[in-house]
């Protein structure tokens, strides 16, 4: 019976929290249209594809992929990262190694071939494309950080 009441006060939750919204006319979006329009898709911006490394912003940062990767195969069976990017393939790729990091479990325990948690390379690294933001942006990295404390 709890779960029930449970069931239908979550119900009446959710049809409030609804009306509430579209009752709203003027809700602040990154998209400067009304809720119920959709606008036309911008055109995709090229991709960064200079293959120079950029500057981490913080300490532990995944590093930035510095090429093109939108048509990379990353499955259950394949990798293309793993092409340049594995032990064996950087003295001719030219590419960084994955860190030591890549090859270790949840327990610290290091693994013969990539742990299967650091598989799917975009899940933290990603490609930058040649754009402007669609917001200001106050950030303001570690270095620069430090420097203003002395």
């Amino acid at each position: 019976m709890k779960m029930r009441s449970f069931i239908i006060a979550t119900g009446f939750l959710i049809a409030a929290t609804h009306l509430v919204c579209a009752a709203e006319q003027n809700i602040a979006t990154l998209r400067n249209a009304p809720l119920d329009y959709t606008p036309k898709a911008p055109r995709m911006t090229p991709q960064y594809n200079k293959d120079l490394r950029q500057v981490r912003n913080y300490p532990e940062q995944p590093p930035l992929i510095p090429h093109k990767s939108e048509h990379y195969q990353i499955d259950m069976r394949i990798n293309q990262c793993l092409g340049c990017h594995r032990r064996t393939a950087v003295g001719q790729s030219q590419a960084p190694m994955l860190s030591i990091t890549h090859f270790m479990d949840r327990d610290g325990q290091f693994l013969a071939s990539v742990s299967p948690r650091r598989y799917f390379c975009n899940q933290c690294h990603v490609s930058q494309h040649e754009t402007e933001p669609l917001v200001g942006n106050t950030f303001v990295d570690i270095d620069s950080l430090l420097l203003k404390t002395k």
